[in-house]
């Protein structure tokens, strides 16, 4: 924050997190005297915000004034309340340069010196998930042969049974299947697989293993090791062995529709295909599932500084986002179409981000870096040139807090583009993804989420913002949640939610790990979730929401 200029009442501040663009600053030298700052607007919901108006006219740098004659950047200052901002701050005889081409014909981005920095309007931490989780809808129902295809997508609609399951009366023991009182004599064989049409008389026995359907007027089975055979004249005949008790009716028989009739819902829509959902699918007679479709997801890595290999040097660090996030992604319900690496260069990041939904038909682009206002961070400016609508932009959450989401104008395989003279408007609520009464289905889009470029900083954007966005997407209803005490104090920020990894112990509570740093994660490798930390701390004793991890060989759940 900078110090006080002359003229300057006492108390006055820059809008570190006031919605906007701000220049650079000016050069040092005198400066008119400025207008006082007007009182804060009754509710604001952070007391160390002061509406910038305290700017005089020479502090708005000449480039930003020709960034607002662009239509479409001057859409998405309008959607960040930023045109009245230049309009009292700007001599109205400046004349605005030409910006070049369209941005959405590949036009010159704001480059340094004076490019503006944008500065967020936080959300905060329960509300950005709750924006993740309501903008989209539930993607469209498609056939999968029964396997690993079908595995993880959530069922589409119910599981009905095909057919009553067992489907006929069945040995649940290898032995012999009596009809009556002993003792019996026997009168051949049937195994799993085979089938009869004798009706079996009383006095009667077949072996029988098992599985094997049983012959009609079968009473029981009586298992292998509670009988005996012995010869006579008339043939072989089979009697219960001693100390053993006759069996009774039905004795370890599995009747015809013991575990469900035809027609009978099994699992409701919603549920994720597991390895025993398969299972019962396959044993009611299904050779392929009606699931929601996967969410296409394609991951860009940002960063000039990034290595795919070998040792980090010489001011270059080892990609972990790229090995890391796509098999996570996956674990969430995504289909993981292409990961790729990008420089920090403006131009190649719009054409990536378009073509992503263009060409290889994403449902959801997520990048990693580049989300804050730093000299290299192009991600705010390749939104603009695609005409994305900002949902999200900052959470108050640590570590993460630059992480964004944003809603493309169109949806996968469309080229995403402003339309004439707009572009980026303000965020409308959130819509239902249910669809309940009053509220119409948001149309098909494709979205975007923006994690920070630090490991663990990005991990907190895909517990905030990715899972519960793909869990919508796949049709997959919120898990419940879970509480556990801290073993521990853990301290928090003034105004912002931690999100701290933990382990559990023995007694089922949550103990906090070192090395949890917004670029470690030698903390959130040995983690089986995440603490929620309220702003300012929690104490030992107190219960704190856990967040499932969801990553593959997680114990805990799913993030989902």
């Amino acid at each position: 924050m900078s110090a006080p200029g002359p003229g300057s009442a006492p108390g006055d501040c820059e809008p570190v997190r006031s919605g906007g663009l701000s220049a650079p600053a000016p050069a040092a030298g005198p400066a008119p005297a400025r207008e006082s700052a007007p009182e804060s607007t009754p509710g604001s919901d952070r007391s160390d915000r002061c509406d910038p108006v305290d700017v005089d006219p020479v502090d708005v740098d000449p480039a930003l004034l020709a960034l607002a004659a662009d239509p479409l950047a001057k859409a998405y200052m309008d959607g960040l309340g930023l045109t009245e901002y230049l309009r009292r701050r700007a001599h109205p005889a400046v004349a605005a340069p030409d910006p070049g081409g369209p941005p959405e014909s590949g036009g010159p981005l704001p480059s340094d010196p004076g490019r503006p920095v944008v500065h967020r309007l936080d959300t905060p931490w329960l509300r950005a998930r709750h924006t993740a989780l309501a903008a989209a809808r539930q993607l469209d129902a498609e056939r999968v042969p029964l396997g690993e295809q079908a595995l993880g997508a959530a069922l589409a609609r119910g599981l009905a049974a095909l057919t009553d399951l067992p489907p006929f009366d069945s040995s649940a023991m290898d032995g012999w299947a009596v009809a009556g009182p002993g003792p019996w004599r026997l009168a051949g064989q049937v195994f799993a697989g085979q089938q009869t049409a004798a009706r079996l008389a009383d006095g009667h026995a077949v072996r029988v293993a098992t599985g094997a359907e049983l012959p009609a007027g079968a009473t029981a089975v009586l298992r292998d090791e509670h009988g005996v055979t012995e010869p006579r004249p008339d043939g072989e005949w089979l009697k219960v062995a001693a100390p053993h008790p006759a069996p009774v009716s039905g004795q370890e028989v599995r009747r015809r529709g013991q575990e469900c009739r035809a027609g009978e819902e099994l699992l409701p829509a919603g549920v994720t295909v597991t390895p025993a959902v398969l299972g019962l699918a396959a044993a009611s007679g299904y050779d392929e599932l009606a699931v929601v479709a996967r969410p296409r997801v394609e991951v860009l890595v940002l960063g000039d500084e990034l290595l795919a290999e070998g040792q980090p040097g010489k001011g270059r660090v080892r990609d972990a986002l790229g090995p890391m996030l796509p098999p996570w992604l996956r674990a969430l319900g995504a289909d993981v179409v292409a990961v790729r690496a990008l420089p920090d260069d403006a131009e190649a990041l719009r054409a990536a981000v378009a073509d992503s939904v263009a060409t290889r038909g994403a449902d959801l682009v997520v990048t990693t870096g580049g989300t804050a206002s730093g000299p290299r961070d192009h991600v705010h400016g390749a939104l603009v040139r695609v005409g994305a609508r900002l949902l999200v932009d900052g959470v108050t959450v640590r570590p993460g807090h630059p992480m964004l989401f944003a809603e493309f104008p169109c949806g996968p395989y469309e080229t995403p583009r402003p339309a004439e003279g707009s572009g980026p408007k303000p965020s409308a609520p959130p819509r239902r993804p249910d669809g309940g009464a009053g509220a119409e289905p948001p149309p098909r889009r494709s979205y975007f989420v923006g994690l920070p470029g630090n490991p663990l900083a990005a991990v907190a954007g895909v517990l905030t913002l990715v899972a519960p966005l793909l869990r919508t997407l796949g049709g997959h209803p919120a898990p419940a949640s879970y509480t556990a005490p801290l073993t521990e104090d853990v301290g928090g920020h003034r105004e912002d939610t931690r999100l701290v990894p933990v382990v559990f112990d023995a007694h089922a509570a949550a103990r906090p790990l070192h090395h949890t740093g917004s670029a470690m994660l030698r903390g959130l490798a040995a983690a089986h979730g995440m603490a929620v930390v309220p702003p300012g701390g929690a104490k030992a004793g107190d219960e704190v929401k856990v967040l499932d991890l969801g990553m593959p060989g997680s114990a805990w759940g799913s993030a989902r």
